[in-house]
């Protein structure tokens, strides 16, 4: 079974939403996509709280099915991942949940 890495984040005060976004489409999600350890990489934009006029706490969404952990480390270990990640925390204050599916 697949581990869920699930991650909450909002973009840094003077990051461009439409240029995160173009750099998630086009170098974040394939370059995730195609790592041998990754079953499934999404990433959701926050529309709205059901039943609320208030903003959602987290701007984006990320799941993050890891289809092997130990490879995982591996893929996220080499310099093209580590340059992606730095890229990543230039532009987000994220939060990563390592979740376990019950039942």
């Amino acid at each position: 079974m697949a581990t869920r890495i699930i991650a909450l984040f909002n973009l840094k005060p003077g990051i461009d939403q439409a240029a995160y976004e173009e750099w998630a489409r086009s170098v974040d999600l394939p370059t995730v996509n195609g790592l041998a350890s990754i079953q499934e990489f999404t990433v959701f934009k926050s529309l709205a709280l059901l039943g609320s006029d208030a903003a959602p706490p987290y701007q984006y969404v990320e799941i993050i099915d890891v289809a092997d952990m130990d490879q995982f480390g591996k893929d996220i270990a080499a310099e093209a991942m580590q340059q992606i990640s730095a890229q990543f925390q230039g532009m987000a204050d994220v939060t990563f949940i390592l979740t376990d599916k019950l039942g």
